[in-house]
């Protein structure tokens, strides 16, 4: 009898786990998904309660990163861990031999992943799992405090400053250094620069509202009315409060994709 290869999705945003296992089904379709956790606590009992071959583990989660978890896991589990750009602990893991992920998960960086997996499903190899690393990257996850998504956008409009509540912004563009922001001033569409760059905004956002959709643009989620795809694996984002039309990047795509 052939066992099919089961695996637990952790991550906190919705929009992602959805995304890794759109993908996952693209890219190993007998991989059965038999657990999505939320945080922490939740991947720990479903492991428990479902004892997958392998872990999916967003490195920055409510509760318990990702990190924890896979202490608690220790080697009864092939280890995947998916973080964003974290330089820490992206040198850790190559160092570390870890498989890791970087958000947005890219397909043919996912393949390769999956690609290891199932060599080592099929060579019946234990599973990877560096205690003394995880250790280190625990306790550095740990000295690095959380900070609370921006609530407000200091700008100058004019000779004015301006707050500017977030959840006005309907949608973020890169220009050069500055990054463009469309909201809306009392109902009425308006635009300001902000003197920071998109790249370097982009952590600072709460990723349940605001997802990227393109290298340089980012959408608020509540402002979308609908998602077009069109020819050649791209979209359109149409919004509710404005006419312009957004560009979704093809490596942004299945973020959109409808079951």
């Amino acid at each position: 009898m052939v066992i099919m290869p089961t695996a637990l999705i952790a991550d906190d945003e919705p929009l992602l786990r959805d995304s890794l296992r759109r993908q996952m089904a693209q890219c190993w379709p007998e991989l059965e998904v038999v657990a999505e956790a939320r945080h922490g606590p939740e991947a720990l009992e479903l492991f428990e309660r479902h004892q997958p071959a392998i872990c999916f583990l967003d490195v920055h989660m409510p509760g318990l990163s990702g990190v924890e978890v896979a202490q608690h896991i220790g080697r009864r589990a092939h280890l995947v861990f998916v973080t964003a750009y974290d330089q820490y602990a992206l040198q850790a893991f190559e160092q570390g031999v870890l498989d890791y992920l970087v958000k947005p998960v890219q397909l043919a960086r996912l393949a390769g992943t999956v690609t290891r997996l199932r060599e080592r499903l099929t060579a019946a190899q234990p599973a990877v799992n560096n205690e003394a690393l995880l250790q280190q990257l625990a306790q550095h996850l740990r000295a690095v405090p959380v900070a609370a998504p921006l609530r407000w956008l200091r700008t100058t409009v004019g000779p004015a400053l301006r707050l500017i509540p977030v959840d006005d912004v309907d949608y973020l563009m890169s220009d050069e250094k500055y990054t463009r922001v469309a909201w809306r001033d009392g109902g009425n569409p308006a635009e300001a620069l902000l003197r920071t760059t998109l790249k370097e905004l982009l952590p600072q956002l709460d990723r349940q509202q605001f997802q990227q959709i393109h290298r340089s643009v980012v959408v608020n989620l509540h402002a979308i009315r609908q998602v077009v795809r069109g020819a050649n694996e791209t979209a359109d984002v149409f919004l509710k409060h404005r006419p312009e039309v957004l560009p979704v990047s093809r490596t942004f795509l299945h973020l959109f994709k409808a079951e």
